[in-house]
């Protein structure tokens, strides 16, 4: 897996590292998973901006993957992202 870093997207404030990787890429849509590196709380939906391994960002959606296990205590969640957005 690749490592990115996870920013709010109204005002670009950091909000984690992450764990992330493509299941599909193409420049007007992508999609993928990730994990939060570090324990944070966050919302499913949209208004997070994703900034890749490569310092490439685009807006993209959230959403929590409940079918998947959690990997630890404190629980740390697998996301599914989106976007169709190009990567700037």
């Amino acid at each position: 897996m690749s490592t990115g870093k996870l920013y709010q997207s109204s005002d670009e404030a950091f909000i984690a590292g992450v764990s992330y990787q493509f299941q599909h890429e193409t420049p007007q849509r992508w999609w993928g998973e990730l994990l939060l590196i570090d324990y944070v709380r966050i919302k499913d939906g949209s208004g997070y901006l994703l900034e890749l391994e490569d310092g490439r960002r685009s807006r993209c959606v959230l959403k929590k993957r409940i079918n998947r296990a959690v990997t630890s205590l404190p629980p740390r969640y697998v996301y599914h992202f989106s976007g169709s957005t190009k990567f700037e």
